[in-house]
């Protein structure tokens, strides 16, 4: 297999020049591309406005974080029939676990994501034995039927299988936090930190990090399913739940990154999405929401946010 490497500074792929990444894909015909949410965004937004076509590809692999349905909706208007945009889910633990294609998300599952519902990540793949848990900051030292939730229940995922990694080197209090005994098989569950749902068909839905959950003491909120309605707006990029205070009395907070350009009034803005979370019984209690220039990311995939950090910044805006 031949690989082609584009001149691109790779900490930064939301900031690539869409020219370095078209052109060689269509200079020497590329089938296969992969590339982070926040690159794909940025070569779509580039190649919708200049008219751009990728007629030699037939695959595409973005990672690293969910990726939105609108930016699959604009990339696969450069594809050609038949190829397709594919988002695996996994981690640097256990990968892949999940995959889903852009035809079953946008034809499909985009309605329910839009609505609040978590990303679907598809089906486990084969080999892999996925469950979803009641969600605990505890160690669990062995496995119990019993811990497992309903379908259609947010809780935590955990998976066991060959791609899954037996353990942290020389780190045995994380080995304790993250893996879970299973005496039955001989094997362990690996908890991924993150939480989601399983619906009757087997289906996946990614609801965020379980460290990032916010609790006000009334109710749990999770944040992509939270997210998700507020990015809907056509004025946001993106936004991020945050909580404000100890855990379990928590204020949620919405951070908005607006889209590049954007002139409307922020409060007018803020007004829409009040309206936006009086719509959706899962958004009721977020009545805050602040206006942050560029979010925090990671440098590799310049996609997943630092809620961490936008939650102390937003502490101290609200001060």
């Amino acid at each position: 297999m031949t690989a082609i490497i584009p001149r691109m500074d790779f900490t930064r792929p939301g900031s690539v020049d869409p020219e370095r990444i078209i052109g060689p894909l269509n200079r020497f015909q590329a089938t296969t591309m992969f590339g982070s949410p926040a690159l794909i965004n940025r070569v779509a937004r580039y190649g919708v406005a200049k008219g751009v076509k990728l007629p030699s590809l037939k695959r595409v692999i973005s990672a690293g974080a969910p990726v939105q349905p609108h930016v699959l909706e604009r990339f696969s208007a450069l594809l050609p029939e038949g190829a397709e945009i594919f988002t695996p889910y996994g981690a640097t633990e256990a990968l892949p676990v999940c995959s889903i294609g852009s035809r079953e998300i946008l034809g499909e599952t985009r309605r329910v994501t839009d609505a609040g519902g978590g990303v679907c990540v598809g089906k486990p793949v084969n080999g892999i034995r996925l469950e979803i848990i009641e969600i605990s900051d505890a160690p669990i030292p062995e496995w119990d039927e019993a811990l497992r939730v309903p379908l259609d229940l947010i809780g935590e995922i955990v998976v066991q299988g060959p791609q899954v990694t037996k353990g942290y080197y020389n780190r045995p209090e994380a080995d304790r936090l993250a893996k879970i005994s299973d005496p039955a098989t001989g094997s362990f569950f690996h908890r991924m930190g993150d939480l989601g749902g399983k619906d009757a068909a087997g289906r996946i839905w990614f609801c965020g990090r379980k460290s990032h959950r916010v609790e006000t003491g009334a109710e749990t909120l999770f944040t992509i399913p939270c997210e998700a309605v507020f990015n809907t707006h056509p004025a946001v990029f993106r936004s991020a739940l945050v909580g404000i205070g100890v855990q379990g009395q928590q204020r949620p907070a919405i951070c908005i990154e607006l889209e590049k350009g954007c002139r409307t009034d922020r409060d007018k803005i803020r007004q829409e999405l009040l309206v936006i979370a009086r719509a959706h019984i899962h958004t009721q209690a977020i009545e805050t929401f602040l206006f942050h220039p560029a979010f925090p990311v990671d440098i590799r995939h310049n996609a997943k946010i630092f809620r961490e950090k936008l939650a102390v910044w937003a502490a101290r805006k609200l001060k």
